[in-house]
């Protein structure tokens, strides 16, 4: 008997509850960017942790679009130059006496001229 009941429905691939009086969650749409420039959009619910990186479509790791990641593909870096990597050690006016220093040394002739 028990066959009969089940005959004519396939089990556990459909649902015999219907969508009414259902109030979906609310959801935000998160947008990801990979190095190659693809654009994926995510819909998270409001109340979801939503992560920093999402794997593109290429096999890339993306990057939320509202996150500053330009260090984090690399290549953007920017170049330190030498003042840049002086500046981090002394201040200007340090600097200033340093520079003061050298040329009274030089004037007075205890460091010759390189020509």
């Amino acid at each position: 008997m028990s066959d009969h009941t089940l005959r004519g429905s396939i089990i556990g691939s459909k649902s015999l509850e219907s969508d009414e009086n259902i109030d979906p969650i609310e959801r935000e749409e998160v947008a990801y960017i990979c190095p190659k420039g693809h654009e994926t959009i995510i819909p998270f619910a409001v109340t979801a942790e939503i992560p920093e990186a999402w794997e593109c479509r290429c096999g890339a790791v993306a990057r939320r679009e509202d996150v500053d990641d330009r260090y984090f593909y690399g290549g953007y870096k920017p170049k330190r130059t030498h003042w840049d990597l002086l500046l981090e050690r002394r201040t200007e006016e340090e600097l200033q006496e340093v520079l003061e220093k050298r040329l009274k040394m030089h004037r007075e002739g205890w460091i010759p001229d390189y020509e």
